[in-house]
């Protein structure tokens, strides 16, 4: 296989076509303000734009792992990037807010089916001793993207307006197309296992409903306590409990979910998801701190966050390379012990903090999560035999957005109703200085959640072992 794939072009490929899906998961986030004055619509509804993104992507991931058995990589990956360029055109076009919503859920098909197909071809195509750089250089764009997103974003929305989000995009997922087109060959087998139509549908509800119900919860000022968000999220629970339990009866399941039988795939998805909620709930609370108590303006804050978001990104390169030389323990134990010493600094900030030592701090934060995410995912990769990495890929990549909602409505949650709390047990005239304070107090409640999760995943990687491929060469 190794002579006649050309790894190189597919993974040039692949990195064109993904940095452009990815990098609009963000880019419309600094543009929502403009919107909302151009299209008159209220805060609630632009934040569709986002939310609904993240809810389209959230539910495709479980069904990308019967896509992937039953068309050929250049079919998924031509396939998905002509619909994100469909949603993109439409995006462009157009006219009011509901055609610029189809298109950016049209545009959330194409990025949530992209990334499983990506992951599942790498993992076929290249051996387990290499696996961590190749991840790693892929881990580049899916953290560099993101991070630069907002910083574009304002730059191109000042000078060329909010349509120029969408039509800059455009020439380059045609020249993805025709890249693709012409250098990608198809890695796997075709196999086209049976349809289990029940089983989509209550992953869709599952899935769809968690991502809403969580996220409204951050949203909303009545947070967990909303009769309508509990139901929601009650009737999701027992959606996806009842599509486990159906994935376990059936011969050829959605999604199988005896991947978790495998302990380092257990152990590494369940880092993966501690991770993930620490970074998404970081990049809301902390900028909400920098533009209240701190009284920095938006760009400001977004600056102040920059460099640790991009090294964030150049390091995942780096860190893949050492996954591969020297396993994942060496990574992950110190990336979890120094999560641990952040979330700990975090939960102790107050407006006397320097700005100088806040980024320092925000910086490690991203160091030590690029030293545990992409080595935790791909080590947990590495232990399931080739029959199930479309399940394993499927399953990592749509608990990164249920991970992400949770994260950032629990964070959210306990910092408004402490913030409140602390209000209402203030004796006297509640001035912005006390208002300043009750933000500290909210803060740091979130954060000491936080540490809880940073422990047990010091506690986790304790257990972590590298992991070895049991068929890549048959």
């Amino acid at each position: 296989m190794e002579t006649k794939i050309n790894s190189k072009a597919i993974l040039i490929t692949f990195m064109i076509g993904a940095f452009f899906a990815i990098l609009n998961e963000t880019l419309l986030n600094i543009a929502l303000t403009e919107l909302m004055e151009v299209f008159g619509v209220n805060a609630p509804t632009v934040q569709w734009l986002a939310t609904g993104f993240m809810l389209v992507m959230g539910v495709l991931m479980p069904i990308s792992a019967l896509l992937i058995q039953w068309f050929t990589t250049r079919q998924m990956f031509i396939g998905v990037m002509t619909i994100f360029l469909l949603g993109t055109t439409i995006a462009a076009c157009a006219m009011n807010f509901p055609m610029l919503l189809a298109g950016r859920m049209i545009q959330a098909v194409g990025t949530g089916l992209l990334i499983p197909v990506i992951m599942n071809a790498l993992l076929l195509i290249y051996k387990p001793e290499v696996r961590g750089k190749i991840m790693g250089t892929f881990g580049l764009v899916i953290m560099f993207a993101p991070a630069i997103g907002p910083t574009l974003s304002g730059v191109i929305v000042d000078m060329l307006g909010w349509r120029w989000l969408f039509i800059t995009v455009i020439p380059f997922s045609i020249f993805s197309i025709l890249f693709a087109w012409k250098y990608l060959q198809n890695v796997g087998e075709v196999t086209r296992p049976g349809v289990d139509v029940w089983s989509i549908v209550l992953s869709s509800v599952g899935i769809a409903g968690i991502v809403y119900g969580f996220s409204s919860a951050g949203e909303n000022g009545e947070g967990f306590t909303s009769s309508k968000i509990i139901l929601i999220i009650l009737i999701s629970a027992v959606s996806l409990v009842w599509f486990v339990l159906r994935q376990l009866k059936l011969d050829e399941p959605l999604l199988d979910v005896r991947v978790f039988k495998y302990k380092s795939y257990a152990r590494g998805v369940i880092l993966f998801i501690i991770v993930i909620m620490a970074m998404f709930a970081s990049e809301i609370v902390m900028p909400m701190y920098l533009q209240g108590p701190l009284g920095y303006s938006a760009k400001i804050a977004g600056l102040l966050l920059l460099p640790g978001a991009l090294l964030n990104g150049l390091m995942s390169p780096v860190m893949g390379s050492l996954f591969d030389k020297f396993g994942p323990r060496k990574l992950i134990i110190p990336g979890t012990i120094v999560l641990t010493g952040v979330i700990f600094f975090f939960s102790n900030i107050n407006e006397a903090t320097p700005i100088w030592l806040f980024i320092v701090v925000y910086v490690l934060l991203m160091l030590s999560i690029s030293a545990i995410m992409m080595p935790a995912q791909t080590n947990a990769l590495n232990e399931l035999p080739k029959n199930l990495y479309p399940h394993g890929t499927a399953i990592a990549n749509t608990l990164q957005p249920v991970s992400g909602a949770l994260g950032v409505s629990i964070f959210v949650s306990i910092m408004t109703q402490s913030r409140e709390s602390f209000i209402e047990e203030y004796n006297g005239k509640v001035t912005q200085d006390v208002m300043n304070d009750a933000m500290t107090y909210g803060v740091h409640h979130a954060y000491w959640f936080a540490l809880v999760l940073a422990i047990s995943a010091v506690f986790i990687s304790l257990f972590i072992r590298k992991a070895t491929a049991p068929d890549f060469n048959e």
